[in-house]
């Protein structure tokens, strides 16, 4: 076990992945020399070359067709996409073709490719820096779309994506890449797949299903809930596409109460299928209906008014609240 934070758990699972497969080859803006923008690749290219890790032309079609052709000659790519709303100038080429060709072709060309988009909110960037685009590339078959939510998930997660035949979009929480944790680097039959949720906080009382970057704020809301006698059950997705509906739906029909989490806006957004999933699942389980706590249908607002913007911990806790039949107020729980 090794302390790393979470963008040191990513390199980590880059550097085995290029010492375990010589077809394994990284490519993104800024990446080689400089190591990326948030330090992810840093050391890469010095110790397995430019041949390996390149650094590209600001051109993320240019990036992700280069991929394509990379994979159709026997290459794993590991792309980097710098922040996640530099992504959509290649948003053509990943669901018209990457997602596409494995069936197009009848099984014939595999696409293992992984795009790793760092995205969600927090570090009070400028525009189309802090973006949550991941409901538009679940919405296309062909792709599987992951997240991590600490380190020792950033570093399985990443190590299964890029192992995977399928593409992959590996969405990874900007804010949290600072997060320090215990990392395992063994991977075996007892390590989750990567379609699996997992349950981080055991509960009875409401189940609250979150992802990414809202992970650590409801295990805070599990913790909070606790002192006034709530048992929260909190479920890490990481898998949203295909999306583990079975753990969300065993954890509901013991708690009776769904409360959903992402920092996307709401309308058209995970949470809603999650909900209707679960209610078409566990009607007649259900004590009160599904509740979803997410980022405002606008545009993602300037630095100094995210914090309005994105879900937090009295805004979940409000959610818990009204799907128990109770009242909240800043200052605790009333009964």
């Amino acid at each position: 076990m090794t302390a790393l934070t979470l963008g040191g758990a990513l390199n980590a699972a880059l550097r085995r992945a290029l010492e375990d497969d010589p077809k394994v080859v990284l490519m993104g803006e800024d990446i080689g020399t400089l190591g990326g923008v948030f330090r992810v690749t840093d050391g890469l290219q010095r110790d397995f070359g430019a041949d390996r890790v390149m650094d590209t032309p600001l051109a993320e079609a240019g990036i992700v067709g280069t991929a394509v052709g990379l994979a159709y000659r026997g290459y794993r790519p590991v792309v980097e996409i710098q922040f996640d709303g530099f992504v959509f100038p290649a948003f053509d080429q990943l669901v018209t073709q990457v997602a596409r060709l494995y069936h197009r072709t009848g099984g014939a060309i595999r696409m293992p490719i992984t795009v790793r988009i760092p995205y969600g909110g927090g570090i009070g960037a400028v525009e189309h820096h802090s973006e949550s685009p991941e409901a538009y590339f679940a919405h296309t078959p062909g792709l599987r779309v992951v997240t991590c939510a600490d380190p020792q998930d950033a570093h399985t997660l990443l190590r299964q994506a890029i192992a995977c035949d399928d593409p992959v979009i590996f969405f990874e929480p900007k804010r949290r890449y600072w997060v320090k944790g215990e990392v395992d680097d063994v991977i075996d039959g007892s390590t989750a797949p990567m379609h699996a949720a997992r349950v981080v906080v055991p509960g009875t009382d409401v189940t609250l299903v979150a992802y990414g970057p809202l992970v650590m704020t409801a295990r805070d809301v599990a913790l909070a809930a606790a002192d006034d006698g709530i048992s929260v059950e909190v479920i890490d997705l990481r898998s949203l596409s295909p999306i583990d509906l079975a753990t969300v739906e065993a954890s509901v029909r013991r708690s009776g109460r769904l409360v959903i989490t992402h920092e996307a806006q709401q309308h058209g957004g995970l949470g809603a299928e999650i909900a209707a999933s679960i209610t078409e699942r566990c009607f007649f389980h259900l004590e009160a209906p599904p509740v979803r706590v997410t980022g405002f249908d606008v545009p993602y607002p300037a630095a100094k008014l995210e914090e309005h913007f994105l879900p937090d911990l009295d805004r979940i806790l409000d959610a818990v609240d009204r799907v128990l039949g109770r009242e909240h107020s800043l200052t605790g729980w009333r009964g």
